[in-house]
């Protein structure tokens, strides 16, 4: 099978270390190992590829440059359209395109029209609103026309598939708005390489408790709770630790709050690292936090959450939308593979991270049920292997509907 990947957004390196990045690149080694002739169509590959990689095409499209606005906003579009020449090009060899699979874009959707043409097989991956997302975080000069690309990506793919229940909602909703099918949506959640993460070897014995965190750090993702619980734990056992894995906006905050608190020394910051040495610092953790913020409008799919439970950690995380069901080992319905929080509770999140040092067998119980978790339910070949599934049954969207679709 031919399959092209198309991540028109400009913000995500399809090489680099976003957690976006490592989802792309998860997926192509999934198509790679699978035997299919793999292209991805990018405007910014973000480096050489890693070595497992090395068999993917990429095809560049024109840069996006400039900052936040209405320029940024009309070179994103123009690079988008140019997807549609690289897709001729390739359908034209004896070969031809079998799917398309493209990563829903604020600016995007030029990939599944072109499918939807073609008579090809297509799925649109979304990740998160981002008409919303974008207007809400950051800046959104024109968000009619953002909203008219959403939709005409949403009505052009054959297969819609959302990392989570609250994606979806907003996907279906987006569809109805347009006269567009909402039984295209699906949820399918993202998954870990467990190959990759694997549990640490690590000899017994006292020593330091480290608490990890890895991620971008953006203000939603709460981690100044985590200096906050840290603080509190250190004055009852000055070797709690703090290592957090990731860059971002919020990294300067960090080490001021860190020592305010007076626990500079206790965090320990690696900045951005490569899949694989994420797995290596994992390694150095013995829980895995996830602090979100807060529960409202919580619409994510954490990789970092399925990252611990690879890794054999337990898994203390703010109770959000979907934590609890994904913190479940099983049929008997509890929340083994870790412990949750309130939201935005600093002294709620020392108090579980307390209790789960107090309780050895516990932790080494959680870790383990995590990774079995991982293995059976969790893996990238599976979620891959399901969306797939999803492509080859979805009914192909009619280039007229698309049409109507498309104009809001």
């Amino acid at each position: 099978m031919r399959a092209v990947v198309v991540c028109s957004d400009p913000g995500i390196p399809v090489f680099g270390t976003k957690g976006a990045s490592v989802h792309l690149q998860a997926v192509l080694t999934e198509l790679v190992r699978r035997g299919d002739d793999v292209h991805v169509v990018s405007p910014r590959p973000g480096g050489p590829a890693p070595d497992c990689l090395r068999a993917v095409t990429v095809h560049r499209l024109p840069a996006v440059s400039g900052t936040l606005g209405a320029a940024r906003e009309a070179a994103a579009r123009a690079s988008d359209t140019a997807v549609a020449g690289v897709l001729d090009r390739l359908h034209r060899q004896r070969a031809g395109v079998d799917l398309v699979l493209e990563r829903y874009s604020l600016w995007g959707g030029t990939g599944v029209a072109w499918a939807a043409r073609h008579g090809v097989r297509s799925v649109l991956e979304v990740n998160a609103p981002l008409v919303r997302e974008q207007a809400d975080h950051r800046e959104l000069h024109d968000v009619a026309g953002a909203t008219a690309a959403a939709r005409r990506s949403l009505g052009s793919a054959g297969a819609v598939v959302c990392v989570s229940d609250g994606v979806a909602r907003w996907a279906r909703e987006e569809l109805r708005t347009c006269d567009g099918d909402p039984a295209r949506v699906h949820v399918v959640a993202n998954g870990v390489d467990t190959a990759r993460v694997t549990p640490a070897r690590r000899p017994g014995g006292v020593r330091p408790l480290t608490v990890g965190f890895v991620g971008s750090l953006k203000p939603w993702h709460g981690t100044e709770h985590l200096v906050d619980a840290v603080a509190l734990l250190r004055r009852r056992d000055p070797r709690w630790r703090l290592l957090v894995v990731g860059d971002g906006p919020q990294r300067q905050a960090l080490v001021d709050r860190a020592g305010a608190r007076g626990v500079a020394d206790a965090l320990e910051l690696t900045g951005a690292l490569s899949p694989v040495a994420v797995a290596a610092q994992l390694h150095r953790m013995d829980v895995g936090c996830a602090p979100y913020e807060t529960a409202a409008d919580f619409y994510f799919s954490p990789l970092k959450v399925y990252e611990y439970l690879a890794a054999g950690l337990p898994v203390v995380a703010a109770d959000v939308p979907g934590m609890a069901g994904l913190l479940r080992a099983g049929a008997a319905g509890d929340r083994s593979l870790g412990r949750l929080h309130r939201p935005g509770d600093a002294a709620d999140l020392a108090d579980a991270l307390a209790a789960l040092a107090a309780d050895p067998l516990a932790r080494r119980l959680a870790g383990a049920r995590g990774r079995r978790a991982a293995v059976t339910r969790h893996t990238w070949r599976a979620v891959v292997a399901r969306v797939l599934a999803l492509a080859d049954h979805a009914p192909q969207p009619l280039p007229a509907r698309v049409a109507v679709g498309a104009v809001v």
